[in-house]
């Protein structure tokens, strides 16, 4: 039997409960904006490849990887992990993905606009929300695990 909250707190705990039962919505809404933010920018690089070459080369100086890897992992984590975000599946993991490409980014980057580093500091703690508490209960990852438990 769960104890009555004191008349004081039931405001409060209506308000928790509100806000609880949002949760779901609100990753779903994080892994949506995020995937599309990601997913965009990689099909960006792969609709012109030499440039894309070329800036990994030229601008971008991402430490220990020669400029070609560096090309080839970040674009596949721009194009691969969205789609995994958006479903839900692997749950933090994607996030966690998305969360090196974005500092790799950033710290790759000589000179970046306070704009454009607003940007990914607030896609980085969005990402790390995810990575920290989940991405939801509306994920194939929590469909699959309710299919298992019958």
């Amino acid at each position: 039997m769960t104890p009555t909250p004191h008349p004081i707190l039931k405001p409060y705990c209506l308000l928790v409960r509100g806000l609880d039962a949002l949760q779901p919505l609100a990753a779903l809404l994080a892994r949506l904006y995020l995937a599309q933010v990601f997913f965009l920018a990689g099909l960006t690089k792969l609709r012109d490849w030499e440039i894309t070459l070329a800036l990994f080369q030229d601008e971008y100086h991402v430490p220990l990887l020669p400029p070609a890897w560096a090309a080839v992992m970040g674009t596949a984590g721009e194009v691969g992990l969205p789609v995994l975000l958006v479903l839900g599946l692997g749950g933090r993991i994607p996030a966690l993905g998305l969360l090196v490409v974005n500092t790799v980014a950033v710290l790759s980057l000589p000179e970046i606009s306070s704009e454009a580093l607003q940007g990914h500091v607030f896609w980085g703690s969005l990402l790390a929300a995810l990575a920290l508490f989940g991405s939801g209960r509306w994920t194939l990852d929590a469909l699959v695990q309710r299919w298992l438990q019958r």
